[in-house]
């Protein structure tokens, strides 16, 4: 489906910006318009700790707070392993790296298209390359900028 702007597409927008201002890693927003009926859009990021998922959710919650944007329910913060924000279009799923490595939902999803996030955002995946599992599964490209910082200078 082509990539056209829409009240749900911006919210998920808004939702990635928000996590990567928690230093979130490995943030993609996949569009499932079209193949499931309860979202048009999923956000998945990665915190590296429970504390991290727990502050990169409320963040987002904050943020969107703001603008008078409330989620309709959140579940799984108690525990911060994998939280998720429902607001209706929007499916947020923030994880800590063990989870989101075993549900895999970008390999569920490998047919969708990739919605660009905010360009130079760290932690941000370009939308036009699909999730490598190899690297995924070697911890490889969740916001290592360190490596990519010390490999330019050399």
């Amino acid at each position: 489906m082509p990539e056209t702007a829409s009240p749900a597409r911006e919210l998920a927008v808004a939702v990635a910006t928000a996590g990567l201002d928690k230093k979130a890693l490995g943030v993609e927003i996949l569009d499932v318009r079209g193949r499931v009926d309860y979202a048009d859009f999923l956000v998945l990021m990665t915190g590296r700790s429970d504390r991290h998922v727990g502050s990169i959710a409320q963040g987002i919650e904050e943020e969107l707070g703001k603008k008078k944007i409330a989620p309709i329910s959140v579940e799984g913060m108690s525990a911060a392993t994998w939280v998720l924000l429902d607001y209706g279009d929007v499916v947020v799923h923030v994880f800590q790296e063990d989870a989101r490595q075993l549900y895999d939902i970008e390999g569920l999803w490998m047919d969708a298209s990739r919605v660009a996030v905010p360009e130079g955002a760290p932690g941000a995946r370009p939308a036009s390359s699909p999730v490598n599992r190899a690297q995924a599964d070697a911890g490889e490209g969740f916001g290592d900028d360190e490596a990519e910082d010390r490999s330019e200078e050399e």
